[in-house]
């Protein structure tokens, strides 16, 4: 190994093992204080909940990585969540067909994101939040307020049903985390964010085709938050305009907590494994030992900063050692 790569690869293992050790701890600590928190009912049901946070995180973290962002994932899943009542119950569109529908308007959300950042030069930050405004809007306004219910049991199986004692959901996010995992680690693609997130003018001197795979982080972006609204609508029973609001907030901080950087070129998918499993964990044990939700959110802030703090220390470190 060179000494070029050796900081690099010493920086991920360590942030790695900082998480892991957090995450333990924690489990310590809160099984503890916390009677229920470890049994296995409990702890496969926080697996239930953290899935759509999860799904979505998985591409924020490619995008993340490119030194982007994608503050427009809460409404895209609102929108998708929308758009399959409106193609079930509305157009009378059979269920399968609506739910693939739903995840495709998710997806040409998040291309319609990755178009005007390519083509129009526009910030991620400035797009998506201009976007995150849109597509809530347009959720709002084409439910009128009014909820969706009456799915056939079938659909539940999605987001309340299990397989071999394991919710359905949390196999669908094992696939997803495999693939995300192997793209990255194992693929010229995962190496081209990797390249563009540190250089992006580099990279397009190197032949990387910038745009265009900008133009798929982004669209995968809004498919996986089409995925993770179809499946929060069977988990819900439910469909209303509000769904994912506030989503991206506890998906950015999973992702920068997993230590992915938001300066660009540095992350893992394990990375953000730990990291949306950390903050579910840390959520449930507090809730179960009496905290409120304010305390909660005081506490999990705590942890992120804490988190950014050692990425940048090692960060500094890598560089002295360079």
């Amino acid at each position: 190994m060179s000494d070029t790569t050796a900081p690099r690869m010493r920086l991920t293992v360590t942030h790695e093992l900082v998480l892991l050790i957090a995450l333990f701890v924690s489990l310590a600590v809160l099984s503890v204080t916390a009677e229920r928190f470890m049994s296995v009912g409990n702890l496969l049901n926080q697996g239930r909940l953290m899935t759509e946070v999860a799904l979505v995180a998985l591409p924020m973290t490619f995008i993340i990585i490119t030194a982007g962002i994608d503050l427009s994932v809460g409404s895209m899943f609102g929108l998708s969540a929308i758009m399959l009542g409106v193609f079930w119950h509305n157009l009378g569109v059979p269920l399968p067909a609506a739910m693939a529908l739903a995840m495709l308007v998710g997806t040409a959300a998040g291309f319609f994101n990755g178009l005007l950042i390519t083509r129009l030069r526009v910030p991620p930050l400035i797009m998506t939040l201009a976007t995150l405004a849109l597509y809530r809007g347009l959720a709002e306004g084409i439910s009128q307020a009014r909820s969706v219910r009456g799915y056939p049991e079938w659909f539940f199986v999605l987001g309340q049903g299990e397989m071999f004692g394991v919710p359905t959901q949390l196999w669908i996010l094992v696939v997803a985390i495999i693939i995300f995992w192997i793209v990255l680690t194992r693929t010229t693609f995962g190496r081209s964010l990797y390249a563009i997130g540190h250089n992006e003018t580099a990279a397009r001197y190197s032949a990387i085709k910038v745009d265009r795979i900008k133009l798929i982080i982004y669209s995968l972006s809004g498919f996986m938050s089409g995925l993770a609204g179809v499946i929060f609508v069977s988990r819900v029973s439910t469909t209303r305009s509000d769904m994912g609001t506030g989503l991206e907030l506890d998906v950015i901080a999973a992702v920068v907590l997993g230590g992915t950087s938001i300066f660009g070129g540095v992350g893992t998918i394990a990375g953000t494994v730990l990291g949306f499993t950390l903050i579910q964990l840390l959520k449930n044990g507090l809730a179960l030992t009496g905290v409120k939700g304010d305390a909660t959110i005081v506490v999990i802030g705590t942890v992120l900063i804490l988190s950014i703090l050692i990425t940048n220390f090692l960060q500094h470190r890598r560089g002295g050692d360079g």
